[in-house]
């Protein structure tokens, strides 16, 4: 047999190369139906032409410069280590699962791309794993844990996997997202650009991220946790005194906080709308009072939030009490003039340690309400 091989090996050494690799990419492809292995897709390794790679239009994977420059370095000490993975498309070519930067970098650097003389390294998804919403899962599971993601594509990715009817335990165990995270992605558009220089992992750190080391089911039943309250429980979290309540519970959700959108009002007919409730004072308190006194799971959620901007918080929830407009905008605060700004900050500021206070909490200032060191303003 190995003389057979040997001989038959000859034989394709002889070939021009474009025949030799398609004859190579055969040989590996018969030998991986009879591989024990034959279940892992990275057990068969193709090497196919530059131009039958293309990328998806859904990676919401970024890759600052510098990074970039090291992954074409690291090709060129190391070579590719790592194939792209792929799923064949209607056209005959490859769209690209994950592996967008190496794609690129083999398209885009001359010295590379002469190395590899013209080819691309790729290893095939499952062929149950091809529509459209899989393709997006496989992506975001490959890249969510590295990368860095632009969190609107990250948002735009959940509608669509919710448009296609994923619910959100599916999206939640295929993506490795908590049910929190996903209600904000869904509304996220009008808060991308809160998010749009931050890690990822970190992005959500303004609410308080829930993760699977801090509880298996979310749940309010205390007794599970040997907790001693009443009406709420404690996660072990970093901060000790921080509240949780599962989001069916939130005021602010049942009222439309995080909705993207308000019926028969523009988004500039919101902002404004926005605007001139943040600047009649009296109005904004007495709202704020009624938020502090009557959203009891939310401000007991977001309010012993220490990490995240509880001003703004209180500003948007107020806003989307009386007059029903959704968080999403909130950019009607930077309509206001700087005086005004700071006036309602502080009428934020006022209600905030008011509710402090009223639940036997330190008062704060208005650097530690605004978390300063680890956000900027939301409003």
């Amino acid at each position: 047999m190995k003389s057979s091989i040997s001989k038959y090996i000859a034989e394709i050494g002889k070939l021009p190369l474009e025949d030799r690799v398609n004859a190579i990419n055969e040989m590996r492809v018969e030998l991986h139906k009879i591989s024990p292995f034959a279940s892992e897709p990275v057990d068969c390794v193709l090497w196919v032409k530059q131009n039958d790679v293309h990328a998806n239009d859904y990676n919401p994977n970024s890759v600052a410069p510098p990074e970039m420059e090291l992954l074409k370095v690291s090709i060129l000490s190391d070579g590719y280590t790592q194939p792209i993975v792929a799923m064949p498309d209607e056209n005959g070519q490859f769209e690209v699962i994950d592996g967008f930067h190496r794609n690129r970098c083999g398209k885009e650097d001359l010295d590379i791309k002469t190395r590899v003389m013209g080819y691309l390294p790729i290893v095939k998804i499952k062929e149950d794993r091809t529509d459209k919403s899989d393709r997006i899962a496989a992506t975001i599971r490959h890249n969510r844990a590295r990368g860095k993601h632009k969190v609107e594509a990250m948002s735009d990715i959940v509608v669509e996997l919710k448009r296609r009817n994923w619910a959100d335990e599916k999206i939640s165990r295929e993506l490795g997202m908590d049910q929190d995270e996903i209600l904000r992605l869904c509304q996220i558009t009008g808060l991308a650009d809160l998010f749009q220089d931050q890690q990822f992992s970190k992005s959500w750190d303004i609410e308080g991220q829930v993760t699977e080391k801090d509880f298996e089911e979310l749940t309010d039943d205390i007794s599970t946790y040997g907790e001693e309250a009443e009406k709420f429980r404690t996660v072990n979290t970093s901060d000790e005194n921080r509240i949780f309540h599962t989001y069916e519970k939130w005021e602010c959700h049942k009222a439309g906080f995080y909705a993207t959108t308000k019926e028969d009002m523009t988004k500039t007919e919101c902002e404004e709308e926005y605007r001139k409730f943040l600047s009649d004072i009296p109005k904004f308190e007495a709202t704020l009072k009624k938020v502090i006194t009557e959203w009891k799971n939310s401000c007991e959620h977001y309010l012993t939030n220490s990490s995240m901007n509880r001003i703004a918080w209180l500003g948007q929830a107020s806003a989307c009490y009386a007059l029903g407009i959704p968080s999403s905008y909130r950019g009607g605060f930077f309509l206001l003039t700087e005086i005004e700004q700071e006036a309602a900050n502080q009428s934020a500021l006022k209600y905030l340690n008011k509710w402090l206070v009223e639940n036997k909490r330190k008062e704060v200032t208005m650097e530690e309400a605004y978390s300063g060191d680890r956000q900027s303003d939301i409003y």
